[in-house]
């Protein structure tokens, strides 16, 4: 094959693709020799010789962009075939020419040479069928732009398909994202439009489903593996690169909505593209015959494979978002901008949080439910139970006037009055004084907090010194004097006499 034969191809009408695969060279190549032998007029006319061509190539320097004939290695054959045999490495045989033969082509040439001495053989695959309602794949796909009813601009969609691998019912429909809560949420439609859930489903590798990619142990995201707990079906990850695991809803799903619904179709909004599609899967892709099964989808799903799924769950599936988090050094959690609390045994450990609807759950790395949250309403809301603080920090936590207040009237009217005039001393802030004081039935007991507080009172005292010195001494069990009680009357020592020398001048008590 050269310059000469693609010239007697090209005058016989030949396209170029037809040439390159006749003479196994790239289809560039002949484009340009091709445009070379028209630019010389050899298209027309009495052919050529082959002498005259090369001559012609040489004296306009093209002769060094001709294909070879013969590969540069053709000379050593038997060599490379002998160490082929023996499994040596291709850049092994390259060395080994040039080392011991003197070989001065390119780790190419013997790439190629080996290439063509050992064809590439396609490996068999075998097709898999499942009985009626033992499975169901899912996968996404892009589905060009739809209108967002939120912005009413367009935006890029995903197609979410999920097809019953026995009958090839499916079905489809136009999301704007690939959350979590959209996958757990298109699940939850797609066995309300089967009117049952297969035993397993068969997933990508995707970071809703699967949050590490591993065949022998895939660590399955935590929302969807309550979600199938919920409904009752066996997770199925495929092999990490290998999506022909889930052929049927690739090729004859995600593919075949692309070329059949999808093409053509002008941006409109995603409420009526969904509504249009759930037709087309019972209209259209349903009544097909399908090109591997030779039937009609929704014929094979109503008449066999829908009474053999699991029925679907009395109650939907709520919904929740998975999180792993971190236990802070103040005891809490961090979730959706929101502060949950948590143990303080805990703190600097990873947890998992999950949000629902309503509540907010925290559970520990091996899933050990630890506390319960009504779920915040507006970030930056922080909810706590006591129990989660270390116990020596719960009053500092609590302290303010009402609280003062309330604990004191439940000791009793002594100790609220010296609490309230703490309260209201000015300028200084007595708060912590207050508290202080209220801490002290902790150590003495209440009963003996409202004895010292009422001697402080009756003495006129209402600071926090005064009570703890009269707990500290034990003065809180000495009985306080009577009230109206007058003192017992005294008389002089020394007789008036000395009183008179005294007013008379007397130098002298003598």
């Amino acid at each position: 094959m050269n310059v000469h034969e693609i010239l007697r191809l090209k005058r016989r009408g030949i396209s170029h693709r037809k040439i390159a695969e006749a003479m196994k060279i790239n289809r560039k190549t002949v484009d340009k020799y091709a445009s070379w032998l028209e630019a010389q007029g050899y298209l027309v006319g009495e052919m050529p010789e082959m002498e005259e061509l090369e001559q012609q190539l040489v004296k306009e320097g093209q002769q060094q962009a001709l294909p070879q004939n013969v590969s540069s290695v053709e000379p050593f054959r038997e060599v490379v075939v002998k160490l082929r045999e023996r499994g040596v490495e291709m850049a092994a045989i390259h060395q080994r020419l040039s080392d011991d033969y003197g070989y001065q082509g390119s780790y190419a040439s013997v790439w190629r040479f080996v290439r063509q001495l050992e064809p590439k053989r396609v490996a068999a695959t075998v097709r898999i069928e499942v009985r009626a309602g033992e499975e169901g794949q899912v996968d996404f796909g892009s589905a060009g732009k739809l209108i967002d009813p939120q912005s009413g601009k367009a935006r890029q969609a995903w197609a979410f398909v999920m097809t019953l691998s026995f009958s090839r019912h499916q079905y489809v429909e136009f999301v704007f994202d690939q959350k979590v809560e959209t996958w757990l949420k298109l699940h939850q439609n797609a066995f309300e439009f089967f009117s049952g859930v297969p035993e397993r489903v068969v997933v990508d590798n995707l970071k809703a489903a699967i949050s590490r990619a591993c065949w022998e142990n895939p660590q399955v995201q935590r929302a969807y593996r309550e979600c199938a707990l919920h409904y009752g079906f066996l997770i199925a990850p495929c092999r990490p690169g290998k999506p022909e695991h889930k052929g049927k809803v690739e090729q004859g799903g995600v593919h075949y909505v692309k070329r059949n619904f999808v093409a053509g179709r002008d941006p409109e909004p995603v409420q009526e593209a969904n509504r249009a599609v759930r037709t087309w899967c019972n209209t259209t892709a349903g009544l097909r015959t399908h090109g591997t099964i030779r039937k009609k989808p929704l014929e094979q799903f109503e008449r066999i494979e829908r009474e053999q799924l699991q029925p679907l769950a009395a109650a939907a599936y709520e919904p929740g978002t998975w999180k792993r988090v971190k236990l802070h050094r103040d005891c809490y959690v961090v979730f959706e901008r929101s502060y949950y609390s948590a143990p303080h045994r805990l703190i600097g450990d990873q947890l998992w949080v999950r949000g629902g609807l309503k509540d907010v759950r925290i559970y520990t790395e091996n899933h050990e439910f630890l506390a319960i949250h009504s779920r915040a309403k507006a970030p930056g809301e922080r909810h706590t139970h006591l129990d989660h603080l270390p116990a020596e920090k719960v009053p500092g936590m609590l302290l303010n006037r009402p609280w003062c207040q309330k604990q004191a009237a439940e000791i009793g009217p002594a100790t609220s009055r010296v609490v309230q005039a703490l309260l209201d001393h000015r300028p200084e802030d007595r708060l912590r004084s207050a508290g202080r004081l209220l801490r002290l039935a902790d150590t003495f007991g209440a009963k003996r907090l409202e004895a010292a507080c009422t001697r402080a009172t009756a003495f006129g005292e209402s600071t926090f010194t005064s009570v703890h010195r009269i707990l500290q001494q034990g003065l809180d069990r000495t009985p306080l004097p009577e009230r109206n009680a007058s003192p017992p009357a005294s008389r002089f020592v020394r007789s008036a006499q000395d009183f008179a020398r005294q007013l008379l001048g007397a130098r002298s008590w003598n």
